[in-house]
């Protein structure tokens, strides 16, 4: 207990300190970087990053667990690179922390991965080898993926951890600006997972083997026509048991199409984006349990308007469905694979109950950057249940009988963000509520503690 309210201590005197301590901006100088630090010595590329965060949730949703949670998070970064020309070398550690959690916290591998070597590859720019005008690589080791709007594959940045993969990538840019990407992967699963070493933030490798593996290909086009660009991708899942980890043996395919233009001052913009997903898996993680056929879809639409001036205001109404498995049939529930979920559906950390799962959701967003060193938004979203009989979304809540309805409840999410010195030193302050519908109030697992507010604030130093 002592120990607990010292790292508690520390995390609020360094989130609030912090601000007047570095809030010193010189407008002719540069600030401080490592790269800098060390020579900027030609060929080699060093940066690194530090995140503290405090966050607190009262009235749990997540069945079983206690009621009121907070959490203090620590992640450091330090990224090299060195590039002799066509052969480059790099790698990347992490160290995630969470302090302030017992048992009856939420917290898991989505906080806790220390000292864990994410990216560690080989890569050769192979230059305009396959045509002039093009450009094309292969790295082959360990790296992370960033597709697309990485709903489906990307790298996480509000989750204190990361997604990663080893094996191999082939990137290659059109004299036309078209941008393929091909990729085989063995994703990294975190260690440790069981609850009393992630409480301990123990340190253990990170695993890969071929009963778990992800490979496929994405495709951008630019101006495809007109205004819109166009995103085509195509994903696979490869998911067997292992000796000591059980699963649902997933086999998944999931193609998908996305078309958008980005938001301008004094214009509107858009995106549509439609995955499907086909393929089986088994009824439970049983060993020998019976083979079900898959057929889930995800859909995001958007349309916004950004206006010019002052403050640059944003107004956009969006709208998410992943759908929810139904009784009988085929196996419905769409699987967001390796795709960050904050910037549609809210903070995740010790929150996030809602995801790319058994969800339809309008929402109305209202985004606004008085200046260069401030931005923020406000966002609202109602959500309703695909199929009344699953699991909503990401709380773990269900009522099988399907007698609680659909309604989920409506969430209102903020968040502000300021450079306390430029390119150096960003706060972040925010925070959700997720207001209870009838399913969330009448569902039998549901905690029954009313609706849900969180709140946070980090620190990130980036150097």
């Amino acid at each position: 207990m002592i120990a607990r309210n010292l790292v508690r201590a520390a995390a609020g005197g360094a989130l609030t300190l912090a601000v007047p301590a570095f809030a010193q901006d010189n407008p002719k100088s540069e600030p401080w970087t490592l790269q800098e630090a060390i020579g900027d010595p030609e060929g080699l590329t060093v940066s690194g990053s530090a995140r503290i965060r405090y966050e607190t949730l009262s009235n749990q949703f997540r069945p079983g667990l206690d009621k009121n949670d907070d959490l203090i998070t620590l992640r450091t970064s330090l990224f090299a690179e060195y590039d002799t020309g066509p052969i480059r070398i790099g790698g990347e550690l992490i160290d995630a922390r969470a302090y302030d959690s017992d048992a009856g916290s939420s917290v898991g591998t989505g906080e806790v991965n220390t000292l864990e070597l994410v990216q560690a590859y080989v890569g050769a720019d192979l230059g305009d080898a396959l045509g002039k005008g093009t450009t094309s690589s292969l790295d082959v080791g360990r790296f992370v993926l960033n597709l697309g709007s990485r709903r489906l594959a990307g790298r996480n940045n509000f989750r204190n951890t990361t997604n990663a993969f080893t094996g191999a990538k082939f990137e290659f840019g059109g004299a036309g600006k078209e941008q393929l990407t091909l990729f085989y992967t063995f994703p990294q699963q975190r260690l440790p997972s069981d609850k009393a070493s992630i409480l301990d933030n123990d340190v253990k490798w990170d695993r890969e083997g071929d009963e778990l593996v992800f490979w496929g290909g994405f495709l951008n086009k630019p101006k495809l026509a007109g205004i819109a660009n166009m995103d085509l991708y195509f994903f696979a899942l490869d998911e067997d048991d292992t000796a000591t980890r059980a699963t649902r043996d997933r086999k998944l395919y999931t193609p998908g199409l996305r078309l958008f233009r980005d938001p301008l001052p004094g214009s509107a913009d858009f995106e549509f984006e439609y995955a499907y997903q086909f393929g089986d898996i088994s009824t439970s993680n049983a060993a020998g349990a019976p083979r079900q056929d898959v057929s889930a879809q995800f859909l995001h639409a958007e349309v916004g308007y950004q206006f010019a001036g002052a403050w640059q205001p944003r107004l956009a109404l969006e709208y998410d469905l992943a759908t929810g498995d139904k009784p009988g049939g085929k196996f419905g529930r769409f699987d967001s694979l390796y795709g960050p979920r904050r910037f549609d559906y809210g903070p995740t950390g010790i929150y996030g109950p809602l995801g790319r799962n058994n969800i339809s959701s309008p929402g109305l967003r209202l985004e606004v950057k008085p200046d260069k060193r401030w931005d923020g938004f406000i966002f609202y979203r109602a959500a309703w249940l695909d199929s009344a009989t699953d699991s909503f979304a990401s709380t773990g809540v269900r009522d099988a009988s399907g007698a609680s309805g659909k309604f989920g409840g409506h969430q209102i999410e903020a968040r502000a963000r300021y450079w306390v010195v430029p390119k150096l030193l960003r706060l972040d302050v925010g925070g959700a509520a997720l207001l209870n519908g009838r399913f969330l109030k009448r569902a039998r697992n549901s905690n029954g503690f009313g609706d849900t507010l969180y709140t946070y604030a980090d620190l990130t130093a980036t150097f």
